[in-house]
C-alpha cells in the first residue's frame, strides 16, 4: 500500500469513528430516557463516557493486533489533545466559564488518575490486577458522578447536561420529541457497533502503514494522528458547542474523558491481556501528559472562566508538544 492509500484508510477510519461512537451514545441515551433514567445522569454517565468510544475501539484493535505502543500512545495523546488543543482552540472562540466542580472534585481525580497511570506503568507492563483496578476505579468515578447528578450540579449546568442529553435522543419522524420506538436505538447501536470496529481497524491499519512508510514509531504515529484524529469528534463538538454559546460544562467533558481514557481504555484493555508500556512513553509522554494537567490548573482559579489569551496559550502549547515530539 502507498502513501495515499494509506491516509486514505486513515481518514475513512476516523469518519467511521467519529459516526459509530455517536451512533452508540445515542442510541444508549435513548435506551437511558426509555428507562426513565434523568438526563442529569444520563449527560454525566452515557454522554460523557461516550465520547472516548473511538479511543476504546482503537485501543483494542491495536493491542490486539500486538501494537501496544499505539494502544498507550493513543490514550496518552489523546488525554494531551483534550487539554492543550481541545480547550485551547475552543477557548479562543469563546471564554469557557469554570464551575466550582471541575476544580473541586474533576481535576483532582483526573490529576491523580494521570500520576498513578505513571507509576503503575513504570515497570513497563499495566496488568491485569492494575487493569482491574483502574476499572474498579471508573465505577467509583461514576458512581459519584451519579450522586453529584442528583445533588450539587447548578441550574446552568444542569441545563447544559439537558439540552446535551436532548442533541442526543433519537427522536421519530413525525412525533415531536417523543422517544422513537425501541427498534429504532437497537437499528443505531448495532449500526454504531459495526462502525467503530470497521473504522478502528482501517484506522490501525493505515497509521500502522504511514509509520512503516515514514519510518516512525508507533508511538509517534499514536501521540499525533491517531490522538489528533480520535480527538476530533470532541473537538468538533466543543466548536460547534462554543458558536452556540453552549459551553458551560465543555471543561468537565474534556476531564471526563482523560479521567474514562485511562481508567476504562487502559483498563479494559490491561484486563483483556496486560500491555507493555515502552519506555519512552513512560519517560516523556505521560510527563507530558501530568504536564498539562498541572498547566490547566492554575487556569482554573486565575478566574471565572478560561480567556481567549490562556487558550492560546494552550493551544501554542499543544504545538510545542508536537513540535519537541517529531523534532525527537
Amino acid at each position: 500500500m502507498d502513501t495515499l492509500g494509506a491516509v486514505a484508510l486513515v481518514l475513512v477510519g476516523l469518519a467511521l469513528l467519529a459516526v459509530g461512537g455517536e451512533a452508540l451514545v445515542r442510541a444508549a441515551t435513548t435506551f437511558a430516557e426509555l428507562a426513565g433514567v434523568t438526563p442529569a445522569v444520563i449527560g454525566l454517565t452515557v454522554v460523557a463516557m461516550g465520547t472516548s468510544l473511538p479511543e476504546l475501539a482503537v485501543s483494542l484493535l491495536a493491542a490486539r493486533e500486538g501494537r501496544p505502543d499505539l494502544a498507550v500512545a493513543n490514550v496518552v495523546g489523546s488525554n494531551i489533545f483534550n487539554v492543550a488543543a481541545a480547550l485551547g482552540v475552543t477557548a479562543m472562540i469563546v471564554p469557557l466559564p469554570v464551575h466550582g466542580m471541575a476544580v473541586r472534585f474533576e481535576w483532582p481525580f483526573m490529576f491523580v488518575t494521570s500520576f498513578v497511570c505513571l507509576l503503575l506503568a513504570r515497570d513497563g507492563v499495566i496488568d491485569r490486577l492494575e487493569g482491574g483496578f483502574f476499572v474498579a476505579s471508573l465505577l467509583l468515578f461514576v458512581a459519584y458522578n451519579v450522586h453529584v447528578s442528583r445533588s450539587e450540579v447548578g441550574a446552568v449546568e444542569a441545563r447544559e447536561i439537558a439540552a446535551q442529553v436532548e442533541d442526543r435522543d433519537i427522536d421519530a419522524p413525525g412525533r415531536g420529541k417523543r422517544p422513537a420506538r425501541v427498534g429504532v436505538p437497537i437499528a443505531v447501536l448495532i449500526g454504531g457497533v459495526i462502525a467503530l470496529v470497521l473504522g478502528g481497524r482501517f484506522l490501525v491499519n493505515g497509521a500502522i502503514t504511514l509509520a512503516q512508510l515514514a519510518g516512525m514509531s508507533d508511538r509517534v504515529i499514536g501521540l499525533t494522528i491517531v490522538a489528533g484524529g480520535t480527538g476530533a469528534p470532541e473537538l468538533a463538538t466543543s466548536i460547534v458547542a462554543a458558536f452556540r454559546g453552549r459551553t458551560d460544562v465543555a471543561i468537565a467533558n474534556m476531564i471526563g474523558s482523560n479521567i474514562v481514557n485511562i481508567l476504562g481504555i487502559l483498563g479494559l484493555v490491561s484486563l483483556i491481556s496486560p500491555l507493555s508500556v515502552a519506555p519512552s512513553i513512560v519517560r516523556s509522554d505521560m510527563w507530558w501528559m501530568i504536564g498539562t494537567a498541572l498547566f490547566l490548573l492554575p487556569l482554573l482559579y486565575s478566574g471565572a472562566r478560561i480567556s481567549r489569551i490562556e487558550g492560546v496559550v494552550l493551544t501554542v502549547a499543544y504545538g510545542l508538544y508536537v513540535g519537541v515530539l517529531l523534532w525527537q
